[in-house]
């Protein structure tokens, strides 16, 4: 915990912070459009990294009505301005639809108030919309300075010194509607809302076995109700990109009628509010509801969520990509040059890109033109890879086919959980039975893991046996931590007995060993012969092969929550200081964006040693904070991070060493991590994954068919993971070299990448490797 960090890579290709500088630049930040959850982490970070470099940063209030109006609504911001709004629904800066600044005599006035100030970089957060005008705004920019100096309001030498305007946007919108980006800041978040209604809503609708018919916001793009209905198992979906083809008003009575055959007690119709039909014909929550009541005569209500999705707190995950997006921001402004085109800074899946702002900009107004010409295939392709997956995934797992028309592979394929529970598992093991069953197999799940598989627990599971698991928290199946090694020769013949040709594994670092052991064990027991793969899932994100493990954000969110609620404990009293305690085994994922998200002063882990000088440096930093306005901290601990510098030490040396400036408190977080119903990343994430898992299985056995075929080489044992941009599987034989068994982690792990903007974001002087920023890449429609 170095507060200035030397010990970052050398070398002549890398490219780190230090080399740019903001001195004597002015940035100008503002929020416009609709308001997103996460605006205020982006404000923050964009504050903190400028006035970090040496730019002055300016809050400009209420979009772009102030800073057409100018005077106080355009005011410098300082580091403590920013402090305590991370976890702050909408924008403490404000936000207005601004009809002036369409005129150029808006434009006008806009220049002249940034001219007085010197700002000549702009930070705009906001939809397709606000970066549009913040484009124009750059190409009329030296014209508007011109028109100024002609009009006396400014001189010559001005017209020089500011003689072009930077611009980098980032999109804040619920709605997910801008391509280039696969999240925009605060779609997370609304799907939390979206999903919190759904589960209450469940409830009842189970009670009184009703259909609900529930409308979501997205009047030109349908991602929130796609990935609502995919997260929650809804029955059927409605969206602008893909209308529901003509008859569909008998085909979803017919299905919902099938449900209920089958003991569903409830419906569940997800509508966005731009539904349209194929004549482009609105499709509204009220007809449908009038629909199944005079179809169907079942108990009917429609809930419209309205605003209730743009409010709130916003989630871990928008918290740390509004984090991400605000420091690439600032290093996008620094290394602009007058022929730098305005650029948008967006998140490629796990990877952060710059894109031309027009680009983008064309290609979401596109889709648009698309809906309108009515071809919608080429909607849903411009949308991006992101949505026609889960289009694709929503329509494999909500419709079942007659099991006449399904064609039997003779194949028996297991599922089995392993290790300690995770949120997600049970989303994982729907999609898998489903996806298994419409592909011709015969699915087995194992309860209690390799312990139960030794036993003999295997049962057959049907389609309607996993409905509604997808929000269920835990293992339905059971899981244990115990490993394959001592009960192989039973599992083998319990494979023979069942004649397994396939085993999905999900599960944390445990499920990943397993494979390894089974592996290795081909030799003795050629009934492991099979496909075997992983799918992780782990609140600790320790698994080698993938970036992000299932469950891993469910226990994030957890973890910020609490810190949330630990640092309001505090709202009433003189300045505090709290010690919280993260799970994680030795691994600091938990503890690192956990601190990135709640805003934490320290963030002490195994990857990175630390000692007790280490240790006074922060206690002392704290204590300078202290004596400014700021009057809470936030450290936080990994469980495993250091053998003698537990939680009470620490706990103990920021108590005696604050003595007089802030007093302490410690948590530990404990089990509450694991528990809780899961996010709606994970369902989403859990769903989509195990249902790629379950097309390599039945690719694998294709390929085998007929032809009695042994399982013997290294690519039919793997992870299935996700790697910067790609979702791939990669041989666990090839995994084990860039694994760390004693402690149980991947030797390389991306996010201690992210660990200096943790740093940086709490004042610290630290060394940030900006090798990968600067390039701007070009929007494809299938690598959106």
């Amino acid at each position: 915990m170095d507060a200035d960090d030397s010990r970052a890579p050398k070398g002549s290709l890398r490219k780190f912070l230090e080399h740019l500088s903001g001195a004597g630049k002015a940035i100008g930040v503002l929020t416009s459009g609709g308001d997103a959850q996460g605006m205020n982490a982006a404000v923050r970070a964009v504050v903190r990294m400028g006035i970090y470099v040496g730019a002055k940063v300016y809050f400009i209030y209420e979009g772009y009505q102030g800073m057409v109006d100018g005077g106080s609504n355009i005011a410098e911001a300082d580091w403590e301005s920013v402090s305590s709004i991370l976890q702050v629904g909408g924008t403490i800066i404000g936000s207005a639809r601004c009809q002036a600044f369409r005129t150029r005599e808006g434009r006008l006035k806009a220049a002249c108030n940034l001219l007085q100030r010197g700002i000549t970089n702009l930070c705009v957060i906001g939809g397709d919309g606000s970066l549009t005008g913040a484009n124009l705004f750059r190409k009329e920019w030296s014209g508007l300075l011109e028109e100024l100096a002609r009009n006396g309001q400014i001189d010559k030498e001005a017209v020089q010194k500011y003689a072009y305007l930077n611009v980098v946007g980032m999109v804040g919108s619920i709605d997910n509607d801008f391509c280039g980006t696969d999240m925009t800041i605060g779609t997370d978040s609304a799907l939390h809302r979206i999903i919190e209604v759904v589960d209450a809503i469940m409830t009842t609708a189970q009670s009184h076995q009703r259909t609900f018919v529930l409308e979501v916001m997205g009047r030109h793009c349908g991602y929130l109700a796609l990935v609502s209905a995919l997260a929650c198992g809804a029955d059927w979906v409605f969206l602008p990109e893909s209308p529901p083809e003509e008859g569909w008003e008998e085909q979803m009575c017919v299905k919902l009628s099938e449900n209920r055959a089958r003991k569903k007690r409830l419906n569940i119709i997800i509508v966005a509010e731009g539904a349209i039909d194929t004549q482009n014909k609105p499709i509204t929550s009220e007809k449908i509801k009038e629909l199944v009541v005079t179809q169907l005569g079942y108990d009917t209500r429609v809930t419209i969520l309205g605003h209730v999705q743009r409010g709130g707190t916003p989630s871990a995950f928008d918290r740390i990509l509004a984090s991400r997006m605000g420091v690439e921001a600032v290093i996008a402004l620094l290394e602009a040059t007058p022929d730098t085109p305005a650029c948008v800074v967006s998140l490629n899946g796990n990877h952060a890109v710059r894109l031309p702002l027009m680009e983008c900009v064309q290609m979401t107004q596109d889709v648009q033109k698309a809906m309108d010409e009515r071809r919608f295939q080429d909607a849903v392709r411009l949308r991006g890879r992101s949505f026609a997956g889960n289009l694709n995934t929503y329509k494999r797992l909500a419709i079942k086919l007659p099991d006449d028309q399904i064609p039997k592979t003779n194949c028996n394929v297991a599922v089995i959980n392993v290790g300690a529970p995770a949120a997600g598992m049970n989303a994982a093991v729907r999609s898998a039975v489903r996806v298994g069953i419409a592909d011709g197999h015969r699915m087995l799940a194992i309860y209690d893991g390799f312990d139960g598989f030794a036993k003999g627990q295997i049962k057959e599971i049907g389609w309607t046996d996993v409905g509604g698991w997808t929000g269920q928290g835990g293992s339905i199946l059971g899981t244990k931590r115990v490993l394959p090694g001592r009960y192989l020769d039973e599992i083998a013949t319990q494979m023979r007995t069942h004649s397994i040709n396939a085993l999905l594994i999900i599960g944390g670092f445990e499920a990943y060993k397993s494979a390894c052991d089974m592996a290795e064990a081909r030799g003795r027991h050629q009934e492991l012969c099979i496909p075997l793969c992983v799918v992780p899932a782990t609140i600790s994100n320790n698994v080698p092969g993938t970036e992000i493990s299932l469950g891993s954000d469910t226990g994030l969110n957890a973890v910020v929550e609490t810190c949330d609620r630990i640092k309001q404990s505090a709202s009433g009293t003189k300045r505090r200081v709290f010690i919280i305690e993260t799970m994680g085994g030795y691994c600091g994922y938990l503890a690192n964006m956990g601190g990135l998200a709640a805003g934490a002063d320290a963030a002490y882990i195994f990857e990175e040693p630390f000692d007790i000088r280490d240790l006074q440096s922060n206690v002392e930093h704290l204590t300078e904070k202290m004596k400014t306005t700021i009057q809470r901290g936030l450290v936080l601990r990994n469980e495993s991070c250091s053998e003698n510098y537990t939680t009470d030490f620490i706990y103990q040396l920021y108590s005696e060493e604050g003595k007089g400036v802030f007093d302490c408190r410690k948590n530990v977080l404990g089990h509450m991590q694991q528990g809780g119903a899961p996010s709606p990343f994970d369902r989403n994430f859990g769903t989509k994954i195990s249902a790629r898992a379950m097309e390599w299985i039945t690719a694998k056995l294709k390929e085998a068919r007929g032809r009695g075929k042994k399982f013997t080489t290294d690519d039919s044992v793997c992870v299935l993971g996700i790697s910067k941009r790609n979702v791939i599987f990669q041989p666990v034989a090839e995994l084990k070299k860039q694994t760390d068994f004693e402690h149980r982690i991947p030797k390389e792990q991306w996010w201690l990448k992210l660990r200096p903007l943790m740093k940086i974001l709490a004042k610290y002087k630290a060394s940030y490797d900006v090798s990968d920023s600067g390039q701007l890449e070009h929007v494809q429609p299938w690598s959106v």
